[in-house]
């Protein structure tokens, strides 16, 4: 309850529950997209620099290699089991239900964000390496969607599909936030601490800062597509959008009673197969599945998981988190 009430109280959660309001009562508040997209690039490079900080104060080690294989499995794994849910508990269509899929199986880095902010809070230590494992759970699961989707496609189908294909791997391969984030990592990694101290006034104190004027914009674009996109969402996806969250976290739980990993990485993990992602996956699947409607995936993913993960579902993770790891 201490850790609930400490993260809503949070002012980057506040913001963003201030975006969203003025969203769904039509304010004419709005952030400019290209300062908005300039912040994303901020907050994942800060992200990356300090991950690879981290990871240069330790070897990747066995015990490191086996978290990063489990989140490589989980990205995959996931998407088969939303997919299944969806056919049975909605009314959604084989391609709508597998471009659904990919977000739930790819990660959200902003909830990332947020998870790892309420960890702090939390008084917990983590390691950088869930960096990298954010970076690997970002693209496993399009593999999974496009799997599933193909297993019912129509031969006339094939030959548009087979033409995109080069042009597919290169979009999900060199994803602006895949190569951002991965090439800070590298960055931060090979400069270690003596380079994070060279930029630390620029990436370390304004952080908090950005991060409350990105919730707002994020905010904003959930409130817009909660007002805009519901008439697209029934009940039974809607509820999907709070329910396949849960499921995440409890099956990843499961994966961290037998992995080598403490109580703040557990709950970054835990956080990161319960987000669902509105970045690189929507990308994906514009050239993958053109046919799927953004009015669905992207109202669910922003719309309704988002606002549920960084309100509620965080400190549901941290706490499950504690219970798997003692």
């Amino acid at each position: 309850m201490d850790v609930a009430i400490s993260t809503l109280l949070s002012p980057i959660i506040l913001f963003f529950l201030l975006g969203m309001v003025a969203a769904l009562l039509r304010s004419q508040m709005s952030v400019p997209e290209a300062f908005a997209k300039g912040l994303a690039i901020y907050l994942m490079m800060a992200i990356g620099l300090k991950g690879g900080v981290e990871m240069a104060k330790n070897p990747i080690t066995l015990e490191i290699g086996l978290v990063f294989l489990a989140g490589i499995i989980l990205s995959f794994m996931l998407p088969l089991i939303a997919f299944a849910l969806l056919r049975v508990t909605t009314k959604l269509d084989r391609v709508d239900a597998a471009a659904v899929s990919a977000h739930y199986g790819s990660i959200s880095i902003v909830t990332f964000v947020a998870a790892t902010e309420a960890v702090k809070l939390s008084g917990l230590d983590s390691s950088g390496h869930l960096v990298a494992v954010a970076a690997l759970m970002e693209t496993p699961a399009i593999i999974s969607a496009l799997i599933l989707f193909m297993r019912g496609r129509k031969k006339s189908d094939v030959a548009v599909a087979g033409s995109e294909r080069g042009e597919l791997v290169r979009e999900v391969a060199l994803n602006a936030s895949v190569v951002v984030l991965v090439g800070a990592l590298l960055i931060g990694w090979i400069t270690g601490e003596a380079g994070m101290a060279k930029v630390s006034p620029f990436f370390v104190d304004p952080f908090q800062g950005v991060l409350c004027l990105f919730l707002l914009d994020m905010g904003l674009s959930a409130g817009r597509g909660l007002r805009n996109g519901w008439r697209s969402l029934g009940p039974g996806t809607v509820g999907f959008g709070l329910y396949m969250p849960l499921i995440s976290a409890l099956i990843t739980a499961g994966f961290c009673t037998v992995l080598p990993i403490n109580h703040g990485d557990a709950a970054l993990l835990i956080t990161l197969a319960a987000s669902a992602s509105y970045i690189a996956v929507p990308a994906a699947m514009r050239l993958a599945l053109p046919q799927a409607k953004p009015s669905i995936y992207l109202t669910l993913s922003l719309g309704v998981t988002f606002p549920f993960n960084v309100i509620l579902g965080i400190p549901i993770y941290i706490y499950l988190a504690g219970l798997v790891t003692g």
